[in-house]
């Protein structure tokens, strides 16, 4: 997803999005995601090559967004939109400093929060499933001592 224009000749322009600790340089779009992507974002017919510029302008732009703070798989772009995704290094791809880049690979669009109340109780169940193991790592370590 390196971007086509430059803003001046001879200056460097990074062609990978930092997104918390991942340098994203490209974003592959499954067969799954593309489907989920029709029926529940946009009905028009898409083609992958525009989605996967959409969501390279909203990683430039900011608005994608970790939907849980421990949680490095589901994202949120606008606050609305949930959507899984993984990520994986690029073989032989380097930024300047010799860190690795990574390819962002799109599992599916689960859908917006606004018009499917689940996916608001999706991230309260999360939650209790977090409270429930970390009560349960306390009490195991209480056993210990």
């Amino acid at each position: 997803m390196r971007d086509k224009a430059m803003q001046r000749w001879s200056t460097y322009e990074p062609f990978y999005v930092e997104m918390g600790d991942k340098k994203v340089a490209d974003i592959v779009i499954t067969n799954h995601a593309k489907t989920r992507y029709l029926d529940r974002v946009e009905q028009k017919q898409s083609e992958t090559n525009h989605i996967a510029a959409w969501l390279w302008e909203c990683l430039k732009q900011n608005r994608m967004e970790s939907y849980y703070h421990n949680e490095e798989d589901v994202y949120l772009i606008d606050g609305d939109l949930v959507v899984v995704a993984e990520f994986g290094e690029l073989p032989g791809e380097m930024d300047i400093a010799g860190n690795p880049l990574h390819k962002m690979i799109v599992i599916t669009f689960l859908g917006r929060m606004s018009e499917t109340i689940e996916l608001r109780d999706l991230k309260s169940y999360y939650s209790w499933l977090r409270h429930s193991r970390r009560m349960t790592l306390m009490k195991s370590t209480r056993k210990q001592k």
